[in-house]
């Protein structure tokens, strides 16, 4: 099967959505890395290593967003899987954030539903099958 020339429009929001929420891991990143190193050098509190280990974390996540919308925009086949570990990527994230009581329970369950209707979409049989995952 043929990659279609059309992207389908479901695909073109998910990879701008996509690029967007990069952009937001990123700048959550990098407050939260500067915010960790911040709060262990004032208080030297094991909890600014914790926060910062979290925005490492986010950074990634930020960055394989970013390879996800562009594979996703240009149909790439590898695209369809980079963008289901980033979404499972994100449940667990954010799992560990609640945990740590960095999130509240409210964002847990936006993010997790979030999560969950992309990771329900990349596997509908149409989608799939663009991506030759069929």
């Amino acid at each position: 099967m043929t990659t279609p020339t059309t992207r389908p429009t479901g695909i073109t929001v998910l990879a701008v959505l996509t690029a967007i929420a990069g952009v937001l891991l990123l700048l959550g990143g990098f407050a939260a890395v500067f915010g960790g190193a911040l709060l262990g050098g004032v208080v030297n509190a094991p909890l600014g290593g914790l926060v910062a280990l979290i925005g490492v974390a986010t950074l990634v996540l930020g960055a394989v967003y970013f390879f996800s919308a562009f594979g996703l925009w240009n149909l790439r086949i590898w695209a369809w899987q980079l963008a289901v570990i980033a979404s499972i990527a994100q449940i667990v994230l954010t799992v560990i954030q609640y945990l740590g009581g960095a999130v509240g329970i409210g964002s847990v369950v936006i993010q997790v539903l979030i999560s969950g209707l992309i990771l329900w979409y990349l596997n509908q049989p149409p989608i799939r099958a663009t991506f030759n995952r069929a």
